[in-house]
């Protein structure tokens, strides 16, 4: 079988990735055929009906109605903290005692030690399909550059063209609160690369409003965007969010600011969360849901069931037209012990906890958008697949109406080459 197909006859695509007046069949979208050449998707048309259907050859694939996605953006993760878990004998259940185990456990971290975790989990993510990774790091001293911090730069390098690795420098909001340090805190970011964003803590605990406005207006003046933890906690009076969005109106921030976790909005009356979610809409941004680390470190307490969830309102985000993107986070660490570098893995999840509708032709669209991430995101206009580099995902046994079920087994396309995986035997053409 050809390993850079020309065609991909047959194919599923989801909804929200095709054109607005794309036929139906049986209410549901007709089967597409892509074209590729030099490494970019030239053509997108729908699959032509029996008996004219075009069968495989060794550069044209025949998928029989197989799932595609474009390429994953797994938006928040941690490759400094990733896979420490063996290490760590206990652990006190909750987000706090989660962050203690991983402090005891950061004091032994060396260059090699940091460098071996994290390429074994971009490995994960390249076979899992993805693009594109955001990763924070702690940066627990003011005045000193964590160890992890150079080293996911040198990965950076080595796995660019395959994987765009991002950094976000995740600090204490008190250390934004002196101006000059703030600002001497952002220029180092900013010397780090034009993949270096500036990032925060903002919780009930640590609440300091004062950095956080110091924060946001030191990224202004050095270009940078910001990405924070925000209202990472099951406490209704947690108003981090909306302060955030008040804020970025007063300064009149011009980049993007991608707020994770936001678990708080499902802990306050409906009033107060809504209005809050009418302000980020109105705001430069982007929300990040973790399912998976969620639900294991809210309202976790040792030997009880825990009775509220750690989703955020993510259908309420959605229907306001709020970029909302779905990831990983803590993969086999202290803060959570499972994990893949699988972004279909945080669907699955998400879907079970959110009873989220239609999770391949609607929400799938939370794993790929990476334009999501930019300055200027189009929200609400569907990306078009004409021109786009052939990074896609095809499920060689999930259907649209189980997924993300059966979705494990796939074959990845890195600009049109097979990259990962293999593809069964009836994709294939008689000469193959």
């Amino acid at each position: 079988m050809h390993r850079t197909p020309t065609h991909l006859h047959d194919v599923r695509l989801p909804r929200w990735l095709l054109p607005a007046d794309w036929p139906l069949v049986h209410g549901l979208p007709a089967l597409a055929q892509l074209e590729m050449a030099h490494g970019r998707i030239t053509a997108l048309t729908p699959a032509m009906p029996q008996p004219q259907q075009q069968q495989a050859t060794p550069q044209a694939w025949q998928l029989h109605g197989a799932l595609a996605l474009p390429g994953f953006v797994d938006a928040h993760v941690h490759l400094d903290k990733t896979f420490t878990l063996p290490r760590i004998p206990h652990i006190v259940p909750g987000l706090l005692g989660a962050i203690e185990a991983m402090m005891a456990d950061r004091e032994g971290w060396t260059h090699e030690d940091v460098r071996q975790r994290a390429d074994r989990a971009l490995q994960w993510a390249w076979e899992a399909g993805s693009t594109r990774l955001r990763t924070h790091v702690d940066w627990w001293e003011a005045d000193r550059v964590p160890v992890a911090w150079p080293v996911l730069g040198e990965l950076a390098q080595d796995w660019r063209g395959r994987i765009r690795l991002e950094r976000v420098s995740l600090m204490r909001l008190a250390f934004y609160e002196d101006a000059q340090q703030a600002d001497a805190l952002a220029r180092r970011v900013a010397a780090s690369g034009p993949d270096a964003l500036l990032g925060g803590f903002v919780h009930t605990s640590h609440w300091n409003e004062a950095g956080l406005r110091q924060l946001l207006l030191a990224a202004q003046r050095h270009g940078l965007d910001v990405d924070l933890h925000v209202d990472e906690e099951l406490e209704p009076s947690a108003h981090g969010l909306a302060t955030i969005a008040r804020l970025l109106g007063e300064i009149g921030f011009e980049g993007r600011v991608v707020c994770g976790h936001v678990c708080a909005l499902a802990a306050q009356d409906e009033a107060t969360a809504l209005r809050t979610l009418d302000a980020v809409a109105r705001a430069p941004i982007t929300l990040v849901s973790l399912p998976a680390t969620n639900l294991l470190l809210q309202d976790a307490v040792t030997g009880r069931t825990p009775r509220q969830r750690g989703l955020t309102l993510v259908k309420e985000a959605r229907e306001r037209g709020i970029p909302l993107l779905l990831a990983s986070d803590n993969v086999q660490d202290p803060f959570c012990r499972l994990g893949s570098y699988d972004p279909v893995d945080a669907l699955a999840t998400g879907a079970l906890v959110g009873q989220l509708p239609e999770p391949f032709d609607t929400w799938s669209e939370s794993l790929c958008r990476a334009d999501w991430l930019e300055r200027a995101p189009a929200a609400t206009q569907a990306p078009s697949l004409i021109g786009a580099p052939a990074d896609l995902v095809l499920l060689c046994d999930a259907d649209a109406h189980g997924f993300p079920s059966r979705a494990a087994r796939r074959v990845v396309l890195r600009e049109g080459a097979l990259a990962h995986g293999t593809p069964p035997p009836a994709w294939r053409g008689p000469q193959a």
